[in-house]
């Protein structure tokens, strides 16, 4: 039997990213436990419009709102000053220090949410970690997965906005002697292009070793399971991340995952040489020691430890059971 409690969920961001999809991976077991609803844009999910969402929270009922933004706290704080009686739930997203508005905006909420260890340590404010969770139904192993405009047999996959903090030049210094020396190898780049010239210094790269065959860069893709389905390895070469679904996703997949050390979730997701492999954030050399040896074999493939540790760990339903503890607490 549902709860008492209406959870609403605000996303006021026209871009698809790690919080969209967090929210869309959670919903679903939310509304499970309690009527629950996107107040916003951008996103799929039950949505309410601006009237029934005045109606409920100048009501006298249970209402939560989640706000994953700035600009949506500030919203719901406003209606707050306008009388509404609902409990103010905010999740912090970033590593970095928040400004004095995040800060202001964070402590005027009734519960912050934080994704990591190092989040709920150094935020400053008093919060609950409750991890990201994926959808293991959506993200999970398939085999005989092809894909048409990919020649070779096997594939190393990275995926995620392309762009300087994310990595990608660290990627191919470290992987283009290894597709060199393995023809049957390519490496698929996944993602949305922040900035043109960085693409074009990337396939400077690419050309510069000759491996111009064997790396392909896919626009950012609604379909991005298929790819993740279709490779053996995934890496995630990030100097900074807020959380890194990515990494949990293509693990969930069954794919070997390749990994910056204590970079987001990583560490704390992958247990080095158990269930993935990590290395130091720019350090090419120490990535294409991994790849060679995962690629040759003198390196074991983890998929399956990668997939047990996210379904038993990491699941989308353990983050929504984690988030309706915290709506019970603000609620008291």
């Amino acid at each position: 039997m549902k709860s008492d409690i209406i959870v609403i969920h605000t996303h006021f961001h026209k871009r698809r990213t790690g919080v969209t999809r967090s929210v869309e991976n959670v919903m679903p077991y939310l509304q499970k436990m309690a009527p629950t609803y996107i107040y916003g844009y951008g996103v799929d999910g039950e949505k309410i419009a601006t009237k029934e969402l005045k109606k409920l929270i100048f009501s006298d009922k249970k209402v939560v709102v989640h706000c994953h933004r700035n600009n949506e706290i500030m919203k719901m704080l406003f209606y707050r000053l306008l009388g509404a009686k609902f409990k103010l739930v905010s999740t912090r997203h970033a590593e970095s220090k928040p400004s004095g508005l995040t800060q202001f905006l964070l402590k005027n909420s009734d519960s912050v949410i934080t994704l990591t260890n190092s989040m709920h340590q150094n935020l400053g404010i008093e919060n609950t970690k409750v991890a990201h969770g994926v959808n293991t139904d959506m993200f999970r192993p398939k085999e005989n997965v092809t894909l048409s405009n990919v020649q070779q047999e096997n594939i190393i996959i990275c995926a995620g906005r392309v762009r300087k903090a994310k990595g990608q030049i660290v990627l191919l210094e470290g992987a283009v002697e290894v597709l060199k020396n393995n023809p049957n190898w390519a490496l698929v780049i996944v993602g949305k292009v922040d900035k043109p010239p960085f693409l074009e210094e990337l396939k400077t790269i690419v050309d510069k070793h000759g491996v111009i065959g064997q790396v392909y860069f896919v626009d950012e893709t609604p379909d991005v399971v298929m790819y993740y389905q279709a490779a053996k390895v995934a890496v995630v070469p990030s100097f900074t991340e807020g959380f890194s679904l990515v990494c949990a996703e293509a693990m969930s997949c069954e794919n070997t995952v390749v990994a910056t050390k204590e970079v987001g979730v990583h560490s704390e997701l992958i247990s080095d040489k158990e269930s993935g492999y990590l290395f130091e954030a720019g350090n090419s050399k120490a990535l294409e020691e991994i790849l060679s040896g995962v690629v040759k074999g003198s390196m074991p493939t983890l998929g399956n430890q990668a997939r047990e540790q996210i379904v038993n760990n990491w699941s989308a339903k353990k983050e929504a059971e984690g988030l309706y503890k915290v709506y019970l607490n603000s609620i008291g």
